[in-house]
Formats: C-alpha cells, structure tokens, sequence
C-alpha cells in the first residue's frame, strides 16, 4: 500500500507542478489546497528539497517550486526518497536487497520469483510516469462527460 508520507509529496509535487509559472507556494498553501498536514508535509518537503527535486526560498515572498521539470521528476523516485523499497519483499529488492532470514536458496524460491515479476511491472510503470503525467491525467479526468 503506498504510504501517506508518499502520497501526500506526489499531491504536493503535482501542486507545485500546476504553479510552476507563479512564485513559490507557501507550505501553509500546499497543505490547505492538498488537505495535507503541516507539520507533516514541511518534513516531505525538506526531504524532497534535499533530493533536489524542489528550490526553497526563505522570507517574504517565500515558498517552494519545482528545481526540475514535472515531466522530469518521476513517482519512482519519489517513492524511494520517502519509502525507500519498491519491491514488496527485501530478496526482490534492486537498492535495498536483505536476504530474506527464512529462505533457503533463492535461485529456487518461488516467492521471490513472482515478486521479481512484480518488482519488474511496477518499475515500469512508475519510471514512466511523471508528475506532469498525473497532472495530464488529472485534466483529462476532470473533463465534462457528454451524455447521451
């Protein structure tokens, strides 16, 4: 399941990637618009700041903006700065492999090999998929329905 810690950096990065022609979004602003606490996303920030993904600027007039473009900041990596694994099971890790303490052998365990298959569909998915992708996909999603 993705965590909140995850879900509430992807809402703030797809806000700020909507204001990316604005000044800097105030935390207080991000948090009232994405209903994120903030307390909670002052540390997401900071964290995605770190990772270089997000300028902040102190003082008046102050906030946060996109350091990249949001079709160049992709969920995958998100997701390892406030998670870490992607895999679902530590053998089947790529950056934070754990032999698993009850395993055997691994060439013939039959659970990791499913959960490299799932490892492997979800990478794909997630290192195409950008924040302006969701932005994309939410403009479509919030399109009027024609009836007939």
């Amino acid at each position: 399941m993705l965590s909140k810690k995850t879900k509430y950096a992807i809402k703030a990065l797809v806000a700020l990637g909507k204001n990316t022609d604005q000044p800097p979004m105030q935390i207080s602003r991000i948090a009232e618009l994405e209903r994120i606490p903030k307390k909670f996303l002052e540390q997401i920030l900071l964290d995605l700041r770190n990772a270089g993904f997000l300028y902040s600027k102190k003082g008046a007039g102050g906030g946060y903006s996109l350091n990249k473009d949001p079709k160049d900041i992709f969920l995958v990596s998100i997701m390892r700065i406030t998670d870490g694994p992607i895999a679902m099971v530590p053998c089947a890790s790529m950056n934070f492999y754990h032999k698993c303490d009850e395993c055997h052998q691994e060439t013939t365990c039959g659970i990791r090999d499913v959960f490299v298959e799932v490892r492997d569909a979800t990478l794909k998915i997630l290192s195409e998929t950008s924040i302006a992708d969701i932005i994309a996909r939410e403009g479509k999603l919030s399109l009027p329905t024609l009836s007939l």
